[in-house]
């Protein structure tokens, strides 16, 4: 297991232990305080709870090594949690969005106001995880705690919501008691927004989609330098968890012995992989050399279209 692997599965138990602690809170001062808004946000964060140990799960999974039934490791079981949670934060936000239409149209007193100072306590704590959280999946480049820590932003957002649901309600009184209710709507909406956002790198994940184009560009400029190389072509890079898999094709001079050709393929791939730490695997493909007319021109491929 990797440090990066570590430092996430590390953060996916800290949100698990962070939502578990402020459900309970959510939910017992929604209850007590007549506050459907943090009922609702409570529902929400339940949700969480699952995410983190999907994550959790998936993290761990991914980072077991290649063996004979997945020559190509287990990578693919990040971006496979990062799209359950996502589909969790949806329907996350449609349970919410239930729930506010029915108080909606149900009368009802309006919250206490120590409900506001919990709603907002729990905005300050779950923006600082998603902040921390953010970083850390993109240091590792982990799409599952990237969506790990949206959930906790779609946290934060709902508890603003409710946040000033509760206020409207305190503030305006007999008549103003559905505003906390109107606000979880509006919070399930913005949860759909996000859900829908990290849905994307998700399935990017599974579909084999290129990474940034400056990986690309990395792995060409580390092969090109290396001595004996003269063009680079076919270079392909995918993502599998938060490594990437890279193919290419060298050309080297025709009357090379295959021992010198071999060389040259070896000092390629360990160039590629100090230029780049995550590639975990890096295939190479020797060919002979042939100058055309238009080689001669330009001696190295094109980058492929954005």
């Amino acid at each position: 297991m990797t440090s990066g692997t570590s430092r996430s599965i590390r953060w996916a138990q800290a949100g698990l232990v962070t939502n578990a602690v402020l459900v309970l809170v959510k939910l017992v001062a929604g209850i007590v305080g007549n506050a459907n808004a943090l009922v609702a946000d409570a529902v929400e964060s339940s949700a969480d709870i699952f995410s983190s140990m999907i994550v959790w799960t998936g993290l761990s999974i991914a980072s077991r090594p290649a063996d004979e039934n997945h020559p190509f490791g287990h990578g693919k079981a990040e971006p496979i949690a990062a799209a359950i949670v996502s589909l969790m934060l949806l329907g996350a936000a449609v349970g919410i969005a239930v729930i506010a239409v029915r108080e909606i149209v149900t009368p009802h007193k309006a919250p206490a106001p120590f409900t506001l100072f919990v709603a907002a306590g729990v905005i300050i704590i779950k923006e600082a995880l998603y902040h921390r959280v953010a970083r850390v999946g993109k240091e590792t480049g982990s799409t599952a705690l990237g969506a790990d820590a949206w959930h906790h932003r779609a946290d934060a957002i709902s508890s603003g919501a409710a946040f000033v649901g509760i206020g409207i309600a305190l503030l305006g009184g007999p008549g103003w008691e559905a505003a906390d209710d109107w606000a979880a709507l509006v919070a399930a909406f913005l949860i759909t927004v996000n859900g829908a956002r990290t849905l994307r790198p998700a399935l990017s994940g599974l579909m084999d989609e290129a990474p940034d184009r400056s990986v690309w560009v990395v792995a060409h400029d580390a092969a090109s330098r290396i001595a004996g190389v003269k063009r680079v072509e076919k270079l392909n890079v995918r993502s599998s968890g938060s490594g990437y898999y890279i193919d290419l094709h060298v050309q080297a001079d025709p009357q090379l012995s295959l021992e010198a050709a071999h060389e040259i393929g070896a000092g390629v791939k360990y160039s590629i992989r100090e230029a780049i730490p995550r590639a975990v695997n890096v295939l190479v493909h020797m060919e002979p050399y042939r100058m055309t007319g238009e080689q001669r021109v330009v001696d190295l491929v094109a980058p492929p279209p954005l």
